[in-house]
Parts: structure tokens; C-alpha cells; sequence
């Protein structure tokens, strides 16, 4: 089972799960408000165990259509989309999915409390049509229309964040610094003075939008997370253990390799021209912590860092599309199993006092 499936069937369990909690509050929340002073009481035949169920299936329905939809397609097909035409697009979609819905529960509750099915009697029928145009399913069209809108906008909000640090702001997490071991990759795009002056401001800026959209799901199903966005650089980021295993870092970069080479055709008709890149490795100690007061973000700081940055500026140098430090090839198991490396030596970078030791990472011919 590949990793985009199993993040994509995490966030739609969460979904789910969310739905159904808030389906139970719901519940909750209406038995209290008829029991109150302020209400008239609840009518003869209320049931809190029919209502419970009702609200629980009909959470459950609305999320396991609803969340698939929002993940697979919303979220996947509309990423590159404003995010009001999103939202546009879930309201109508929710529209028809609860009308689905309320047409299956008012069919199953008619049987339940007439003993015979919408049409199979006059009483069953008239139930069904007293059921579709109950006061009540305007409020939950309300409610569960703004949920669903809810939800949309936290998906988008964790892609703002970064995938997976939504709720590491929720729970405040980098409230105060933390001290972690992180491996980090900065990605240039190549020649870009060049291509900027040939394209244009404004035919540059979407080419750097189409390439960073192109390449993010081979981020994200690496198990990276998108660090910065720096002009024609992009900084990726993995927590020590996610990073080495199964050799993620280095297998990003090869499969954005492989994904911009797919869409060589797209962008020769739209620019001209095919984004070729290079990058560089290394891992070791952050602070990482919040930081900001109007506008927070989690940022890292430490020497790995700059080491980074200076090892990439070997790539140039040596002639390579990927270099890592010697440390992190000696975290990376067989990873000669998988590529090819090629030991550069040890050089001082700029602003070091010792020298670091480089391997050239390419794939197996």
C-alpha cells in the first residue's frame, strides 16, 4: 500500500471520526435545548435513541461520501484553484449529497415507524413527504453545510500550514523551542537568472507556481514537509528517522526527477523550456520553536543549515544534480542497493572551519 493512500485514507478516517463526534454533540445539544425552560418540551414520540441513530448514520453517510470527494478530488484536481472556488464547489457538491442522504434516511425512518415503505401505502406516503419538508432538515442542512465548509477550509489550512503541522500548532507543540535532529534538502532550479530574463517576471512566477505544485505530492508521499519557499528555492524538511528510512530524502529527489521529466511535454509548450534542478543533503541539530506574534511560523535554526546551503553550492563546482554530506550517507543503509554514489572528498565549505566530506548521489543505470 503506497504512502499517498495511506496519508489520503488517514485523513479521510479522521473525517469520519470527527463527523460522528460532532453527530453525537448534535444530539446532545437538541435533547437539552427541548428539555429547557426556554422550549416547550420535546414532542410525544421524540426518541433521543431514534434521534441518536438517525444523526450517527446520517454523519456517517454524509462523511463517507463527503470525505473522499473533499481528499481525492477537492483537494487533488482543484489544488492549483482560489480557495473561495473551492469552497464554492464543496457547498454545491454538499447540496447534492445531503439531498441523496435525506431521501435515504426519510426512506429507512418511514419504514421503521409505519411498517411499510414510502409509496406502499398512503399513510407511509404522506409520512415521507412530512419527513422531507420537516422544519428540522433546514436546520441540519445549515449545520452540516457549515460543517462541511469547516472542513474544507481545515483541509486547506493544513496545506497552508504544511502537511502534518496543523495540529502541531493546536497543540502547541513548538510553543516553546525544541531541540530535534532533522534532515534537510535544499532544491534550486538551474539557471533561473537566465530562464527569469528570457520569460518574464510574470512567465517566471508561473512557471516557479507550476513547478512547485507539480512537485509537492513527491514531498509529501516522501514523508518530507515543505520547509520554506525561497525565490527559486525550496527548502524540504524530514524528522531524522522519516527522512533515512527507506531512504526518503533521496528518493524525493529522484522521483521529482521523474515526475518533472513526465511533464517535459507541458512545459515546453507553455514556457519553452524543461525545469532542471539541483540539490543538496545533510541532517543534524535544530531548534525548532514558534515564532512570530501577527504572523507565526515554525522555523528551524542551526549550523545544519548553512552547511546545507553551502553544500549545494558544490553542485556547480563538481557538476552534479545531488550531493549529501558524509554524514548522512553513513545514516543512509544500502543505500547502494538503490544508487549510485560517487565519494567527491572532503572540502571547506564557505564559513567552516572544518572540512566536510561529500558523496555524488545519482540513480542505478
Amino acid at each position: 500500500m503506497s504512502r499517498r493512500f495511506l496519508i489520503q485514507l488517514k485523513k479521510i478516517l479522521v473525517i469520519i471520526a470527527l463527523w460522528l463526534i460532532i453527530g453525537f454533540l448534535v444530539t446532545v445539544y437538541d435533547y437539552f435545548s427541548l428539555i429547557s425552560d426556554f422550549s416547550k418540551g420535546p414532542v410525544d414520540d421524540f426518541s433521543f435513541t431514534r434521534t441518536l441513530l438517525f444523526n450517527l448514520i446520517a454523519a456517517f453517510m454524509g462523511s463517507a461520501m463527503g470525505a473522499p470527494f473533499l481528499v481525492f478530488y477537492v483537494n487533488e484536481k482543484l489544488r492549483d484553484r482560489p480557495y473561495g472556488y473551492t469552497l464554492l464547489a464543496v457547498a454545491v457538491s454538499f447540496v447534492v449529497i445531503v439531498t441523496v442522504i435525506t431521501i435515504i434516511l426519510g426512506w429507512w425512518l418511514v419504514k421503521q415507524m409505519t411498517g411499510n415503505w414510502p409509496y406502499a401505502s398512503s399513510l407511509a406516503t404522506e409520512q415521507f413527504y412530512d419527513y422531507l419538508i420537516n422544519p428540522l432538515h433546514v436546520k441540519n442542512i445549515i449545520l452540516w453545510s457549515m460543517i462541511t465548509l469547516l472542513t474544507q477550509f481545515l483541509l486547506q489550512i493544513n496545506d497552508k500550514f504544511g502537511h502534518g503541522l496543523l495540529w502541531d500548532f493546536l497543540r502547541g507543540k513548538y510553543n516553546k523551542p525544541q531541540d530535534e535532529v532533522r534532515v534537510f534538502m535544499f532544491l534550486d532550479l538551474m539557471d533561473s537568472t537566465a530562464i527569469a530574463e528570457r520569460l518574464g517576471n510574470k512567465n517566471y512566477y508561473n512557471l516557479l507556481r507550476d513547478f512547485y505544485a507539480d512537485i509537492t505530492n513527491d514531498i509529501i508521499y516522501n514523508a518530507g514537509e515543505i520547509y520554506q519557499y525561497v525565490g527559486d528555492e525550496v527548502v524540504i524538511s524530514w524528522k531524522y528517522d522519516k527522512g533515512v528510512q527507506d531512504h526518503h530524502c533521496i528518493r524525493c529527489f529522484f522521483d521529482i526527477r521523474s515526475k518533472i521529466s513526465s511533464l517535459e511535454d507541458k512545459y515546453r509548450a507553455k514556457y519553452g523550456i524543461v525545469p532542471d534542478f539541483k540539490a543538496a543533503l545533510h541532517y543534524g541539530h535544530v531548534m525548532a520553536g514558534e515564532i512570530g506574534i501577527i504572523k507565526k511560523d515554525i522555523t528551524y535554526s542551526g549550523d545544519v543549515l548553512n552547511t546545507t546551503s553551502r553544500i549545494l553550492s558544490m553542485c556547480n563546482a563538481y557538476k552534479k544534480r545531488l550531493i549529501i554530506s558524509g554524514n548522512l550517507f553513513r545514516s543512509l543503509q544500502e543505500l547502494e542497493s538503490s544508487f549510485d554514489s560517487d565519494r567527491i572528498g572532503e572540502e571547506y565549505l564557505r564559513g567552516k572551519k572544518e572540512k566536510v566530506e561529500l558523496y555524488a548521489i545519482s540513480p542505478l543505470l
